[in-house]
């Protein structure tokens, strides 16, 4: 039998608010505050993430935050000519304050503030959970820009973005504000029901883990928002009950599944091999576990 229309509802509520935006004002205040050692540098903090994008749930309660380098950047100069690179290399010199720098700075904050509980992780600093203070990853992040043309500093056409580095050394770049603002253009579009699915959608993951359906982790909030943004806004509409079969019969019967993109329209969402990049299996596993769920319910 289907999920019923209730246990969806339930479902689609958004978790903790109070709690999420305390332990974000605390930590920002803290990485904002004006002894830190990059006090004088130009830099930004701001939310990304689920409860950056309003669609967390209660079983996630992690805080996301990014701490955003402004007074340099890095460049993905690969779409660019020959010609074009050697303006873009003349153009700029090195930093001297460098996001190697930033990121011993940040962390050096982190820890003097909340001690052991502040531990650097592959991509991000941790922030243990502690009272009411829910657990925070916080990225340290510079400007990034993709080049599609460059004649000089100020004649040139990129995309902007952050951009950090895990604890191999491998480049990652992001664009939050982009997800952000696609999102929820995509939420309006579809008269409001994008956020609250995607609740849905995150609920029944944790179900299904629960229930042995699926392994943790192959199927990542980021990429579940991902996938509801490709949805036809027509598709979402009446119901959560109709939102979900038409969600789930839309992927398996009608999308072009190469061609589907990730929320901000800079990474294809379906693709092996790139940390951008959900790979084909999971999200079909995840899709084929959420129809087995819905059946047998």
């Amino acid at each position: 039998m289907p999920i019923p229309e209730t246990q969806l509802d339930t479902w689609s509520h958004q978790g903790s608010i109070t709690q999420s935006s305390n332990t974000y004002n605390t930590i920002k205040n803290t990485l904002e505050a004006d002894d830190t050692p990059y006090a004088g540098k130009n830099f930004k903090v701001f939310l990304q993430g689920s409860y950056g994008n309003d669609t967390n749930i209660f079983a996630e309660s992690d805080v996301d935050i990014v701490i955003r380098l402004d007074d340099c950047f890095h460049s993905d100069i690969e779409s660019l000519s020959e010609q074009e690179k050697s303006a873009h290399k003349q153009a700029f010199r090195d930093a001297t304050y460098t996001h190697t720098d930033f990121k011993r700075d940040v962390l050096s904050v982190l820890q003097e503030q909340y001690g052991s509980a502040a531990k650097e992780g592959d991509k991000a600093i941790a922030i243990d959970a502690s009272g009411s203070r829910r657990k925070s990853d916080v990225i340290v992040a510079t400007l990034f820009r993709r080049y599609f043309t460059f004649r000089s500093a100020s004649d040139s056409e990129y995309v902007e973005g952050i951009c950090f580095f895990n604890a191999a050394g491998e480049r990652i770049a992001n664009y939050p504000k982009q997800h952000s603002a696609n999102l929820t253009t995509k939420h309006q579009a579809s008269s409001n029901w994008l956020k609250p699915m995607a609740r849905v959608l995150k609920n029944m993951r944790s179900r299904m883990v629960d229930d042995g359906l699926i392994k943790a982790g192959i199927a990542p909030s980021y990429y579940i928002e991902g996938l509801l943004y490709n949805v036809p806004s027509d598709r979402l509409t009446l119901s959560y009950q109709d939102c979900v079969v038409n969600t789930l019969n839309w992927y398996r019967q009608e999308a072009s599944k190469t061609d589907l993109v990730c929320a901000n329209e800079q990474y294809y969402l379906l693709r092996d091999g790139y940390h951008t990049c959900w790979t084909q299996a999971n999200c079909d596993a995840f899709v084929e576990a959420a129809v087995k769920l819905w059946n047998e319910w």
